[in-house]
């Protein structure tokens, strides 16, 4: 059964005892010491995997190689065993904070896990690096990191569901600072008040504007989730010292929602499990088979399978127009209705062009495919048949896909659209497609074999075989894990990778 908190601004005046906050009810579902089952297990060990895939293929990428540097100029802090860096081999450990730093950066750096939309958008696998990292730190073992992780997944969801971010320009890691530090609350045992404050400091130290998504996109939007899962894991030591944090966080007068969102008069209902309910949440998430913004996943396998069937679409001398019906959060975020000249340009960054869906369906029209790197490649934005037929791809908000977008029956739930190919002869194509192929309800739902095979496709030009299975077998048993186990639970590269990437200096 699932509990609505009823969660609006309070004047100073107004009494509101900590245990109806909204970050109080966080923690306590934190502290629930339901069980995990099965099916959440089995799901928390696919994102772990998913992760890892990710990861692997983004290791000499510069923005992982700057993160990975400053976790390394780190040593392992007093309290524990120290965490690993992912690509570093498993004697190579920083402080946890630090550790989850470099994790959160290459786990986000190709736009490539998993992802929840609602109210909100997330990325709820950007949990796994902070509340990982701690349980290396700390000495937990696999039973204790699937809890932890549980609850990760599960508050983040909740909020998601309730609290719109963007709406005001809000990014979207403001979910994941409480997220984390409740599911690092429940690895550690850690008391209900606890919790509560370190969730407080940790929402209020990673509110931030969403310019890291706009325009002329920067390497920060790797760094932003991974800078909250920073911030979380020093919530939670400072919490655990005894300190407090501003309150009421969520519900204050001059609080978040009062000025960063919805405003003095507004009101949300949040659901979060009862006591003793099961916590559920990532079984409502899903993953990515491409490397692009999730509301891009199913217009690419739309793009590639028109492509494929007809190949002179491909041409933009048969292309009056290309006109993608679909969400509001489609077409403002992505599409043309954000009004941002850099999503046709063919030198924008490549986190400019993950998010410009016209460049995203007109390259997977052209080639029937996409690739993680080939893909956003300069040479390929530049190629003067793709400008062509970028320039003449739109996108238009569509009621009924808007209303889909934010339908809370997952059977009607839906995240592409409706195309319609004008072309020059004056004939018109028109398909549509709601979800992924690798959607719960798409055409080929993603399940073990797939994750696994996504993780050895990515791994393999940077892993040696026997790491790539040596991580594998590990993960897969996940809740049997000791301490010493869940400490090797990362991925180390070949020798001589890491040290062909970019080695930049900085202060430390």
């Amino acid at each position: 059964m699932t509990v609505t908190h009823h969660v609006r601004v309070y004047k100073s005046a107004e009494e509101l005892p900590r245990e109806q906050q909204l970050a109080w009810k966080i923690a306590e579902v934190a502290t629930d010491p339901v069980e995990v089952e099965p099916a959440v297990v089995d799901m928390i060990i696919n994102r772990i995997i998913d992760n890892a895939a990710v990861a692997a293929a983004s290791l000499t990428r510069r923005p992982v190689s700057a993160a990975r540097a400053q976790a390394l100029d780190h040593p392992v802090s007093r309290g524990g065993e120290g965490a690993t860096v992912f690509g570093c081999v498993l004697q190579d450990r920083t402080s946890p904070e630090w550790a989850a730093w470099a994790n959160g950066v290459a786990v986000r750096e190709l736009d490539y896990h998993d992802t929840f939309l609602a109210a909100e958008y997330s990325h709820p696998g950007d949990n796994i690096p902070p509340i990982l990292a701690v349980a290396q730190h700390a000495g937990k073992d696999g039973d204790a990191l699937v809890r932890g992780l549980a609850t990760g997944y599960e508050i983040q969801v909740d909020l998601v569901r309730a609290i719109s971010l963007h709406k005001h320009k809000i990014d979207h890691v403001a979910h994941l600072g409480p997220s984390a530090a409740a599911g690092i609350g429940t690895l550690l045992g850690l008391p209900t008040e606890t919790i509560y404050q370190a969730v407080g400091q940790a929402l209020h130290t990673t509110t931030a504007t969403r310019q890291s998504r706009k325009g002329e996109i920067s390497t920060w939007k790797a760094h932003a989730p991974a800078f909250a899962g920073k911030m979380a894991i020093e919530a939670v030591d400072r919490a655990m010292r005894g300190e407090t944090s501003p309150s009421p966080i969520y519900e204050g007068e001059d609080g978040v929602i009062a000025w960063m969102l919805d405003g003095p008069d507004a009101a949300y209902d949040v659901p979060l499990p009862a006591a003793g309910e099961p916590k559920r949440g990532i079984l409502d998430t899903y993953t990515k088979e491409h490397s692009a913004e999730y509301q891009a996943q199913a217009w690419i396998d739309l793009a590639r399978k028109l492509g494929n069937e007809n190949p002179a679409l491909r041409d933009p001398e048969n292309i009056a127009s290309v006109v993608l019906h679909t969400s509001h959060h489609t077409h403002y975020v992505i599409g043309s209705g954000a009004g941002d000249p850099q999503k046709y340009d063919p030198t924008a960054s490549r986190e400019t062009l993950d998010h410009s869906i016209p460049y995203i369906f007109t390259v997977a029209l052209q080639d029937g495919a996409w690739h993680h790197v080939d893909s956003y490649a300069p040479e390929r934005a530049a190629r003067p048949d793709t400008v062509a037929l970028w320039n003449k791809v739109t996108t238009a908000e569509d009621a009924e896909w808007t209303r889909r977008y934010h339908s809370e029956d997952p059977n009607e739930k839906a995240f592409g659209g409706r195309v319609e190919i004008t072309l020059t002869d004056g004939s018109t194509i028109v398909d549509e497609i709601a979800v992924a192929d690798a959607h719960p309800l798409g055409a080929r739902p993603f399940a073990r074999a797939d994750y696994v095979r996504k993780f050895r496709l990515l791994a393999e030009p940077v892993l040696d075989a026997d790491e790539i299975e040596r991580f594998l077998e590990l993960v897969q048993r996940l809740p049997e894990l000791s301490a010493d186990e869940v400490l090797q639970l990362s991925i180390v590269a070949k020798p001589g990778v890491l040290d062909a990437a970019p080695s930049p200096r900085g202060l430390f």
